[in-house]
C-alpha cells in the first residue's frame, strides 16, 4: 500500500515571516532552524556570498572596523582565509592609509612590516623583542625603520654568548648580507634561503632600503590560501571605515588612491542627512568605489541609503557585546528581528546585508544567514586573537587582550566619537565600555573551524549555497521554531557537576 501525504500536513513550523511578524524583537537564541533533507556532504557547501552589489568574497566573515580588531594583521589574515578586513579610523588619514598599503601589497610569505632596529639599539632591546614577539633575526637599519637603508641583521647566534647585554647592535650584528629584491618570486627567495642556510633573508629595494622579510619558519608553516578575497589585479582585499564629518571627505580622497576595496561608513544611526549626503558625494568623486552604509534596523532607513545609492547595507544598533546603545539611549532593535526586516526589504532591491553584532557562536552566524545576511561583521569573536591590535596581557592567571567598543569614553577619546556626533562634543555620553576577553589564538586556525562548522549547519538545515538558503527564506520553504527559555537552556549543556567548554579555535 502506497501512503499518499497531504503536501499541507507536513508543512511544520513557521515561515520566517511568520516568526518575525511578532511585536516583541527576536534574537538569534529565540529561534531555531528547523532540518531540511540531506543528500551532500559537508564538504559539497559553499559559502560564498556577496559583500555588497558588486563584490563576491569566498566567506561570509567581516572584522569590525573597531581600534581594538583590525588593523593590518587582521586584514591580510582574513582576505587570505576569504573575508575581508574593515581598517577603523581611530588615527590619522596617514596611518589609516598606511595600514590600507600593507594589505595591498601583501605577498603570501613575504613578512612586508618586519621589526627593525637601529644600531644604537643594545642587545637587551633584541631581548625584549624576543620575550614579546617569540624571535629574533631582526634586520637594522640606518635609523631603525625601513625609510633608511639596510645595513646589517642580529640573530641568536651572534648574542647568545654576549654577558653584557648593553653592547649597541652595530658591534655584534652581521654587515655582510645576502638579500633578495623587490619584484622576485616566493619560490626564488626560498631558494635564496636554502642555498644561503640563512634563517631570514631581507628583501631590499634599488635605494637599499628593506622592503620585506623572508623567514624560513614562516616558509614552513606557509600555506596556500585559494579562496583568498583579491581584486582584479590579484591584490587582498581590504576594507576602510569613514565618518560622515568631512575629514571623512579626505580620507576617503587617500584611501582611494592607496586602493581601497570598500569604504564602510560608520555611523551608530545611518539614516541622517550627513549620511545620505556622504554617499552622494562618494558615488559622484569616486567611480567604481563600493559603499557600504549604515548603520540600519527598519525598512525605512533602508530605503533612504540605497535611495542614495549604497551598495550594502549594515545591520544592528545596540546587540554588541561591548555596546550599550540600546540600554542608555533607549533606541534600537533586537539583532534578528533587524537582520530580517531590513533584509527582506533590501533583497528586492539585491543589496545584500551584513549583520553586524550579537554573534557569539556559529549557530549565531547560521541563524544570521539564514534570515536574509550575506555577510557577518565581528568583533568580539576576533578580538583576542594574534593578529588583534594590542598586547597580550594576563589577569588571574588568563591570557587576555584588550577590547573596547569604539563608543567607550576610551575609545571617544582616541577618535571614536566620529560615529556618533556630527559635530564635537564637549560631554561624552557613552554608547560602549572597555573590557578584555581571553586570548583565542590565531585567525589562521579560527577561520577554518567557523567554515567548517557553518557547512556543517548548512547540511542540517538542507542547503548547499547562500543563495539557496535566501531564495527558500523568501519562498517560506524554510521553516523555523521559536524556542522558551527552557528550550534554550535544554539546548546548551546541562546537569553536569563540571564540564570543558570547547574553544573555538580549530585545534
Amino acid at each position: 500500500m502506497t501512503n499518499s501525504f497531504n503536501t499541507k500536513e507536513i508543512i511544520d513550523g513557521l515561515s520566517g515571516e511568520d516568526i518575525f511578524s511578532t511585536s516583541i524583537g527576536l534574537t538569534y537564541k529565540d529561534f531555531l532552524v528547523l532540518p531540511g533533507f540531506i543528500n551532500f556532504n559537508p564538504s559539497d557547501v559553499e559559502l560564498e556570498t556577496n559583500l555588497t552589489k558588486n563584490i563576491k568574497i569566498k566567506r561570509p566573515f567581516v572584522s569590525s572596523p573597531m581600534d581594538t580588531v583590525t588593523e593590518a594583521a587582521m586584514a591580510i589574515a582574513l582576505a587570505l582565509q576569504g573575508g575581508i578586513g574593515v581598517v577603523h579610523y581611530n588615527n590619522t588619514i596617514d596611518e589609516q592609509v598606511s595600514i590600507v598599503k600593507k594589505v595591498k601589497r601583501y605577498e603570501n610569505g613575504f613578512i612586508s612590516d618586519p621589526v627593525v632596529l637601529s644600531p644604537e639599539h643594545t642587545i637587551h632591546d633584541l631581548d625584549k623583542i624576543k620575550e614579546k614577539y617569540g624571535f629574533s633575526g631582526i634586520p637594522i637599519t640606518e635609523d631603525g625603520t625601513q625609510n633608511t637603508k639596510l645595513i646589517g641583521i642580529v640573530t641568536n647566534r651572534d648574542v647568545d654568548f654576549e654577558k653584557d647585554r648593553s653592547i649597541p647592535l652595530s658591534q655584534v650584528m652581521t654587515k655582510k648580507l645576502i638579500t633578495g629584491y623587490v619584484g622576485m618570486t616566493l619560490k626564488e627567495a626560498n631558494n635564496i634561503l636554502k642555498t644561503s642556510k640563512k634563517g631570514k633573508i631581507p628583501i631590499i629595494d634599488a635605494e637599499g632600503k628593506l622592503v620585506s622579510l623572508v623567514s624560513r619558519s614562516d616558509l614552513k608553516k606557509r600555506r596556500e590560501f585559494p579562496d583568498s578575497s583579491k581584486d582584479e589585479q590579484k591584490r587582498l582585499r581590504v576594507g576602510a571605515a569613514v565618518s560622515t564629518l568631512v575629514e571623512g571627505r579626505d580620507r576617503v580622497a587617500a584611501l582611494y588612491e592607496a586602493g581601497v576595496d570598500v569604504i564602510v561608513i560608520d555611523s551608530a544611526q545611518g539614516n541622517s542627512i550627513y549620511q545620505i549626503e556622504m554617499i552622494q558625494f562618494l558615488k559622484t568623486n569616486f567611480p567604481g568605489l563600493d559603499v557600504i552604509a549604515g548603520n540600519v534596523v527598519t525598512k525605512a532607513q533602508c530605503k533612504n541609503l540605497i535611495e542614495a545609492g549604497a551598495d550594502g547595507l549594515r545591520v544592528g544598533m545596540g546587540p554588541g557585546s561591548i555596546c550599550i546603545t540600546q540600554e542608555t539611549m533607549a533606541v534600537g532593535r533586537a539583532q534578528a528581528t533587524a537582520v530580517y526586516k531590513t533584509a527582506s526589504f533590501a533583497s528586492k532591491y539585491k543589496i545584500p546585508i551584513m549583520a553586524d553584532g550579537g554573534i557569539t557562536s556559529i549557530g549565531d552566524m547560521a541563524n544570521a544567514l539564514a534570515i536574509g545576511a550575506s555577510t557577518c561583521m565581528m568583533g568580539s569573536m576576533f578580538a583576542g586573537t594574534d593578529e588583534a591590535p594590542g598586547d597580550y596581557f594576563y589577569e588571574n592567571g588568563v591570557r587576555l587582550k584588550k577590547y573596547r567598543g569604539m563608543a567607550s569614553v576610551e575609545a571617544m577619546k582616541a577618535g571614536g566619537d566620529k560615529r556618533y556626533y556630527s559635530e564635537s562634543q564637549r560631554i561624552l555620553v557613552a554608547q560602549g565600555v572597555s573590557g578584555a576577553v581571553a586570548a583565542k589564538g590565531g585567525v589562521q586556525n579560527l577561520i577554518p573551524y567557523l567554515s567548517q562548522g557553518l557547512k556543517h549547519s548548512f547540511q542540517d538545515m538542507g542547503y548547499k549555497n547562500i543563495n539557496e538558503l535566501h531564495e527558500s527564506l523568501y519562498s517560506q520553504q524554510l521553516r523555523f521554531e521559536k524556542r522558551s527559555e527552557a528550550a534554550q537552556a535544554q539546548g546548551s549543556v546541562y546537569g553536569l557537576y563540571s564540564y570543558n567548554k570547547p574553544a573555538m579555535r580549530g585545534e
